[in-house]
């Protein structure tokens, strides 16, 4: 679908202001995107209208502008930061005689080019032919030609019902592509379930700085660069945390205001590994003027994704950005941590965000001192085998007193499964 030449292409942006609409994109965020694409952005055309145009998006007479400024700078390509639809896409391109994209296809050639594994690339792929699916018409010169020859005589099909027909065919094969994945990850997700392994999963907007964060709790080596979307494809490790023991922590996509409905549907299988989380990392760039706006944008989608119900850390990111700003925990009126100022650069904070990180994982976690008699070796037994047993002191009347640890679901299953209930189990302050 995108063609990239060798050397860098020059664009003209088209950013208009529309009253009648209270959301508006921004354009620094749209010059990023497009240097992001590889792309040189040349001149930018703004200006101001109640609603688009049906036929051209624009007026005339600015569709005038665009053109002097794409003669002037010898735009190879105009980028509009804005939805177009295939035919006002179409109209502008027989208009100008240059090649117009829209945002999501500025989004899409991205995804293009960072997709890295197997399934990364299908996905793109899939955005990429459903979003081709309703321009097609566009470019094609052929569509009288008909099928011939011995044994295809006859009405035939036109070139364009071909296509069509193959890009429906390539879809549906993709999907099924797809769902295989989607089944794999499943069964790696009911293994970590089984296994009572938690997941967090790193969420934020586009450029937050969740992949340095990423490599720096884990020690990996995930691409990260100041780019949009330098992450698309999920990237999980283990990590071992104090008092928690192992839990996996997933990277995941950036996300971003007026994310394409249909990159969403594409990402599904990305973004299950969001939504099946046990805490969510909310990384969040504290340097960003638009910052409020941002998170918006990331618990908008999430919503959409059905993971807004899962508990959230927010992580404000790149403290060293800003002045004489020390790293530190906000904890909300009941004492737990809801807010955590760090930077992944540097490294500052780390370590309170290790420690918030756990603190939120062990909020279901009991820890007793369990005092039992000569009788209770059921119980001792079980608590030994589901490894909670943090330490153990034998006292001079015979009982014997140990430390332990797990989750409270675990533990009222232990006390199930060795016949007692709780209120007949002596409990005493840890370390006692």
């Amino acid at each position: 679908m995108f063609e990239r030449p060798d050397v860098g292409e020059r664009a003209v942006l088209v950013h208009i202001e529309f009253t009648a609409h209270d959301d508006v994109e921004d354009p620094g965020e749209f010059r990023e995107l497009v240097t992001s694409a590889g792309v040189e952005p040349v001149a930018l055309v703004t200006g101001t209208r109640k609603h688009p145009s049906p036929r051209l998006f624009v007026g005339e007479g600015k569709l005038e502008e665009i053109r002097d400024a794409m003669v002037a700078h010898e735009a190879d390509v105009i980028l509009f930061n804005h939805a177009l639809s295939p035919s006002q896409e179409r109209n502008i391109e027989r208009e100008l005689k240059c090649r117009v994209l829209d945002r999501t296809g500025v989004i899409l050639d991205i995804f293009a080019q960072r997709a890295r594994t197997h399934e990364g690339k299908l996905q793109v792929e899939l955005a990429q032919l459903e979003h081709m699916s309703t321009r097609l018409v566009r470019g094609w010169t052929h569509l009288e030609r008909q099928k011939g020859g011995i044994g295809l005589r006859g009405p035939g099909e036109t070139q364009l019902e071909t296509d069509r027909r193959l890009l429906r065919e390539r879809i549906k094969s993709i999907h099924k592509r797809l769902e295989k994945v989607r089944r794999q990850r499943n069964q790696g997700r009911r293994a970590r379930h089984r296994a009572d392994i938690p997941t967090v999963s790193l969420v934020g907007y586009t450029n937050a700085g969740k992949s340095t964060m990423f490599n720096r709790l884990t020690a990996a080596t995930v691409y990260a660069a100041d780019q949009l979307f330098a992450t698309l494809d999920p990237t999980l490790r283990r990590l071992e945390l104090p008092d928690i023991g192992p839990v996996v922590l997933a990277d995941t996509v950036g996300f971003i205001r007026h994310l394409p409905h249909k990159l969403v549907e594409a990402f599904r299988a990305t973004l299950e590994e969001t939504a099946d989380a046990t805490i969510l990392l909310h990384v969040i760039d504290s340097h960003d003027p638009r910052r409020d706006d941002n998170i918006e944008q990331v618990e908008s989608v999430l919503a959409e994704i059905g993971a807004d119900e899962i508990p959230v850390l927010q992580v404000f990111n790149k403290i060293d950005l800003l002045d004489g700003f020390e790293p530190r925990v906000d904890r909300n009126e009941e004492g737990v941590p809801v807010r955590v100022w760090v930077s992944a650069v540097t490294g500052a904070g780390l370590p309170l965000l290790f420690d918030a990180i756990a603190e939120r994982l062990a909020e279901d976690v009991v820890h007793h001192c369990v005092v039992l008699g000569p009788s209770d070796g059921k119980l001792r037994a079980l608590l030994h085998e589901a490894g909670a047993v943090l330490g153990e002191r034998y006292r001079d009347n015979g009982d014997v007193a140990l430390d332990v640890r797990l989750e409270n679901r675990d533990w009222q299953q232990l006390l199930s499964r060795a016949g007692l209930a709780e209120s007949r189990v002596r409990l005493e302050p840890p370390g006692a």
